[in-house]
This record gives structure tokens, C-alpha cells and sequence, in this order.
């Protein structure tokens, strides 16, 4: 079925918590007087927004879009943006740019399209030129791999400054002077991924840096000599490094017990921000690089992830927990806030935020896993395991608009960080590559139900599962392969066909995930995507089913769930479809979300109730 007319379950709590505003790409001017982001939830779609960063005036609202917009970069001072837009959230995006100074609407800077991807657009020093990644040529025909352009602001002439025959999806970065680009591959294999620099003028393509077969490493410029700060994976661990333009490697952190998930400079030379977790919590700090002192960054209470430095030293910086909403703030050198400059809630009526619990078990295999649990104040309803997707991501202490919900209309909700997450350091990230997807992972989910069961926290018959993406996939997994436990399930854009997966995305570099992920191609390694694939089990589901996917889903193929209904349909198994005709790879625009949300603890409540 399509969206539908009429919704179920607490439709005004759904759209309060639909209505939540989530922050989009934050970026600070050159001159640190401007914060510009896309603010989601606010309105329909996500709009671009900009304040002051001394705090001395309110948020202003700048674009109303039918589609969301996406901040791609911000101008020396503040008055030109390059937005990014998609038509309804096929990630097939369209460049624009928009000048403040005059008010005007965004203008086109590339074509609409449907057959490519756009990683990241900079304004070239000079403000005259922007520099992005796509993978298409110069008439916008998409390509095998990625394509770094040079588009002039001017003439609109576009020239291509070098190519590679796999897509690519970090960004480029130009240096101060403009004069050299960084950017990165990985043509060799999925698994590796190799630092590299070109001039502007697309000449001296080169490596600066490789740090090995089937490794990874990115890179930031740091100074204004060439100088390059790399992370880079060994095969235990991530470690950060200087590479000076001279081409002298130093590493400043090569620690197995440290997590390093990024790194950036500070406008104070000497100094570089890292990003760190420690047990799957933010813990960024502040590293000199002579002497190797360490200032941790943030204060208690809340998590705080910096963005960018203003030239006296304090940082713009954006605060975090499950316990209240996330908060876009001026800190001093160190963290601690100094202004609020946006809060993500309704000064009028005000949301009531549930407080995350981090809990830790062990799963089948004895590797700890951590999670975070979620209680209603009331007696609960069920439980619902909400896992993220990636499954190279990580679940944090912070507001989920989904669980928030969830919990708000009576449901226990763990939110595990399985066997792939990040923030758990690079052994943790790897280890769902022993088995492949359907592997030990999913073990490590169970065995945190069990684990709450055990506790009292949960009762047999009122257990679920929901998710996006990956998540969707393990939601799959639990009503065909875990049918013994779970009892209902919601599977957002999720695939359960690994070889209908492979064959019908649209992205290429999501067909490079599966292989970095399942060890080759499906022709490759046929084996391993017959493992992870639950069609077969279908037949044997005896619990309660809701399958979502928005058709505009370039990511996982709303042929995924076509396929699914098609054949449950044909089995005889009953189960609830909810599909948006505008919408990507998830539920975004605040009214559909607000149908989802609805519709998903209606679900919930009857699957349940029906067990009893």
C-alpha cells in the first residue's frame, strides 16, 4: 500500500517527534562570523539556515524548498553558498548556489539528473571557480568512477582535473592558495583507499600517500606549505600522521588502544582537533603536535563535537545527548560553552526527552558488545530493538527522533552497537568481515535481548525489531532466522535478498561495499551472499511483518520490498506495506515521518497484543 490517508497510533505525538529538528551539514564562513546548516523537521523539507556566531541574533531562515537542501561549502565572508539538492531523496544531486547578499533563490550551477552522484563542492580561494567530485564527465554523462571538475562561476566552462575508474565519496579539499587539490582512490580495491594530490590546472597527479594493500587512509591539509594529517588504518588499528611537503612521515598517534576516527586543524598552527571514542562515546582533544600534549575538548554532561576554529581560539561546536536536544554552540578553546546559538526544540512546547542507558552483555562468541537502553515511564509495552544502519555506523547517547518516540508511546528500546559499528576502534569495525552480513552480528542483537529477558527487562512475546538499511536488513533477519525470539518487525528500506541487492542499486559504490564487505562480487563469492540471504526462510516466518520503502531509493532498490511482498503474497504470509512515492533511502519529510512513526507503534501494539 501507499502512504496512507488515515494513520494510526498517538498521531500528535508522531508529529511532534516527526517535527524534531535534526542538524544537517553545519559550516562556518572563512571570516568565523557565519553558521550556515540545513535544519530538517522545522518545515516539510530541510532548509538552509545561518546565525551570527556571537550570538546576537536569532536563526534566520534563508531557502523554502520543496526538496531538502544540503549545505555543500560557504565563502569567505559568509555571502555565497554551494547547496546540494536532490528531488525527493534520490541522491542524484543538482549544485546550486545561492547569494545571500541579494536574496535571491538558488541558482543552478549543474544539471538536474538521475544517473550520477556529487561528493562534495568548495569554492576555490579566489571565489571565482568551484572544485567537485561526480562521477560523470563534462556533459554530466555519468561515468564508471569519479571525476574531479573544475567549474568556472564566471563562464560556466567546466574542465575535468583528473579521473578514476571507481567512484570515490570523500570530497575534495584545495589548499590555501588553491593551487594543489587533495583528494582520494581506491581503483585498486574497495577495501583500500589512497591519499593523492593534483594541481589546480589538473597537472602533477599524483600519491602522497599509500598505506597499503586493502587499507584505508584519508587525509587533510594542514598549514600553508603542503604539509599532509593522515589517518590511516594499519592491520590492528588506526593511527594519525604528519607527512610533512617535504615528504618526512611522523606519526603522532600509533596507539592500538586508541579509537581515532578523524582529524582536522585548528586555526592556531601547531595544534590539530581529534576526533576520538572511547567505548563507543565521542572524546575529542586537542593534540600539539611538538609535544604531543593532549587537551580533552567538551564538558560533562553532554557530548561535544567541534566543527570548525575561529581565528581567537574559541570553536563552533555542536552538543549532544538523548537527554535533551542538540544545541549548536560558541565554546572557548577548550569547550566550554559560551552562547547557545540554535536549539533543536519548540521553546513553546517543549519535548519530553527519554535518557540513554548505556548497557554492555556478551554475545555468542564472548565479545562484549555495548548498547543503549531506552525505558518508558510507564509499564512497558514491549520491546523494540532499534538497530542502525551501515552497518559501518555507530548509535550514540543522542536524541533519535524514532526511539524518543517509541519510548514515548511505552515502548523498552535497546539500540545495540553490533560487531561493525564504529567508535569501538578498527579490530570492532572489522569483525563483521570474518562471517559476512547474517553472520556473528546478528548474534551479538540477540544476545542483548536475551541478556534484557534475563534482567526483566523484557518479556517473550513482546519482543520486535526495527531499522533502516542495515537495520532493515537485521529486522529481516530476525523474523526469518530469529523467528524463535522476535515476535514483530519493522524493516525501513531494507534488503533481504543479497543478490537482488547487489544487482538493483543504483549507486557503484555501494556494489564496492558488498564487495568490501562480502569478500567479491556475487559471481566471486556466491557462497557468501547465499549465506546472507533470507529469502529461502520466508516460508517459515510465523510473527507479525511491516515492510517500508520509499520508491526514490537509489541506495537499496525499492525492488528489494516489491520482490519480498511478492513473495509472501504468493506464500500466504500477511504483512503490512508502507511505501512513499517521495522518498529515498529512508523516511525524511516531517509529514511522511510522521505517518511512519504512527503507523510503526500501531504495528507494534497490535503484534503484541495478538501474542497475548
Amino acid at each position: 500500500m501507499q502512504k496512507p490517508d488515515h494513520i494510526g497510533g498517538n498521531v500528535e505525538l508522531a508529529r511532534q517527534w516527526a517535527s524534531y529538528p535534526e542538524i544537517w551539514t553545519p559550516r562556518v564562513s572563512g571570516d568565523g562570523k557565519w553558521l550556515i546548516w540545513a535544519w530538517a523537521g522545522i518545515t516539510e523539507t530541510a532548509n538552509i539556515w545561518i546565525v551570527p556566531t556571537d550570538g546576537n541574533a536569532a536563526p534566520r531562515k534563508l531557502t523554502d524548498g520543496e526538496h531538502h537542501f544540503r549545505v555543500a561549502d560557504v565563502n569567505h565572508d559568509g555571502s555565497r553558498l554551494i547547496l546540494r539538492q536532490s528531488r525527493d531523496s534520490d541522491e542524484h544531486e543538482q549544485l546550486l548556489i545561492l547569494d545571500i547578499v541579494e536574496g535571491a533563490f538558488p541558482n543552478p550551477l549543474t544539471l538536474q539528473q538521475k544517473d550520477h552522484f556529487v561528493f562534495g563542492a568548495k569554492f576555490h580561494p579566489t571565489q571565482d571557480a568551484i572544485l567537485f567530485n561526480a562521477n560523470c564527465d563534462e556533459t554530466g554523462k555519468a561515468t564508471p568512477g569519479s571525476w574531479l571538475h573544475g567549474l568556472d562561476l564566471t563562464t560556466g566552462m567546466r574542465r575535468v582535473l583528473t579521473q578514476m575508474t571507481s567512484v570515490n565519496e570523500n570530497a575534495p579539499a584545495l589548499g590555501v592558495k588553491g593551487s594543489c587539490v587533495l583528494y582520494h582512490r581506491n581503483d585498486d580495491h574497495p577495501r583500500g583507499r589512497q591519499i593523492c594530490a593534483v594541481t589546480w590546472d589538473g597537472c602533477n597527479d599524483r600519491t602522497l600517500y599509500d598505506p597499503g594493500p586493502h587499507l584505508k587512509a584519508s587525509g587533510n591539509w594542514i598549514g600553508t606549505e603542503g604539509d599532509l594529517l593522515v589517518v590511516a588504518e594499519t592491520m590492528t588499528h588506526d593511527r594519525l600522521g604528519l607527512v610533512t611537503h617535504g615528504g618526512t612521515l611522523r606519526w603522532l598517534i600509533d596507539d592500538p588502544a586508541r579509537n581515532i576516527e578523524d582529524a582536522f586543524p585548528c586555526a592556531e598552527s601547531g595544534q590539530i582537533m581529534v576526533i576520538a571514542f572511547e567505548s563507543g562515546q565521542l572524546n575529542p582533544f586537542l593534540l600539539d603536535i611538538t609535544t604531543g600534549e593532549e587537551i580533552r575538548f567538551g564538558t560533562a554532561g553532554h557530548s561535544t563535537l567541534p566543527i570548525d576554529q575561529l581565528e581567537n581560539g574559541d570553536w563552533i561546536a555542536q552538543t549532544y545527548t538523548a537527554r535533551g536536544p542538540d544545541r549548536l554552540v560558541r565554546t572557548d578553546a577548550t569547550g566550554h560553552i559560551l552562547a547557545e546559538l540554535a536549539v533543536c526544540d519548540d521553546s513553546i512546547r517543549p519535548r519530553k526527552f527519554a535518557a540513554a542507558q548505556s548497557v554492555e552483555w556478551a554475545s555468542s562468541d564472548g565479545e562484549p558488545i555495548q548498547g543503549w537502553l531506552y525505558q518508558p515511564e510507564e509499564k512497558s509495552r514491549g520491546l523494540v530493538v532499534w538497530v542502525h544502519g551501515g552497518p559501518t555506523a555507530m548509535s550514540q547517547d543522542r536524541v533519535h527522533s524514532a526511539i524518543q518516540y517509541l519510548v514515548a508511546s511505552g515502548f523498552t528500546v535497546l539500540d545495540p552497537n553490533y560487531r561493525g559499528s564504529t567508535g569501538f576502534g578498527l579490530r570492532f569495525r572489522n569483525l563483521i568481515r570474518q562471517d559476512g552480513w547474517g553472520g556473528r552480528e546478528q548474534n551479538d542483537i540477540r544476545c542483548g535481548i536475551e541478556m534484557l529477558i534475563g534482567r526483566g527487562l523484557a518479556q517473550p512475546g513482546r519482543i520486535g525489531v526495527a531499522g533502516q538499511s542495515y537495520g532493515g536488513y537485521s529486522a529481516w533477519f530476525g523474523i526469518t532466522r530469529q523467528r524463535d525470539l522476535v515476535d514483530a518487525v519493522c524493516t525501513i528500506c531494507g534488503m533481504n535478498d543479497l543478490f537482488v541487492d547487489y544487482a538493483n542499486t543504483t549507486m557503484p559504490h555501494l556494489r564496492d561495499y558488498s564487495v568490501e564487505m562480502l569478500g567479491g562480487t556475487p559471481e566471486d563469492v556466491p557462497q557468501a551472499y547465499a549465506r546472507g540471504t533470507l529469502k529461502d526462510d520466508m516460508r517459515r516466518i510465523t510473527g507479525q511483518l511491516m515492510i517500508v520503502h520509499g520508491l526514490r531509493d537509489t541506495n537499496v532498490s525499492p525492488e528489494n520490498s516489491r520482490l519480498a511482498s511478492s513473495d509472501l503474497m504468493q506464500l500466504g504470509i500477511g504483512h503490512h506495506l508502507l511505501t512513499f512515492a517521495d522518498e529515498g533511502h529512508g523516511v525524511t519529510k516531517a509529514s511522511n515521518r510522521a505517518i511512519l512513526l504512527a503507523e510503526m507503534s500501531a504495528f507494534f501494539e497490535r503484534a503484541f497484543d495478538e501474542m497475548h
